[in-house]
């Protein structure tokens, strides 16, 4: 679903904290703090947990990007989505 890596690079984007971001999706900071701490390929997690994170990011205007996704590189990633 989301990697640590793209959870800190989104949150880079938004020029947002850790406490930022626990507060948009509603989750603790010790949460948020655990999933970019992660070391697996997929952040660990309670999976409606996840998605409020994911849901949260959405909201704020970041495309999380998959594996498989069509773009000119391989790999995960974020962005952000063009104004509405």
């Amino acid at each position: 679903m989301i990697s640590a890596s793209q959870l800190r690079a989104a949150r880079a984007l938004l020029g947002i904290d850790q406490r930022t971001l626990a507060g948009m999706a509603g989750v603790s900071l010790p949460t948020i703090q655990r999933m970019e701490a992660s070391r697996d390929e997929h952040v660990r997690g309670v999976v409606a947990t996840l998605a409020r994170v994911a849901a949260a990011l959405d909201e704020a205007g970041v495309e999380l990007i998959g594996n498989d996704q069509p773009g000119q590189g391989r790999g995960r990633g974020v962005r952000l989505k063009a104004p509405q």
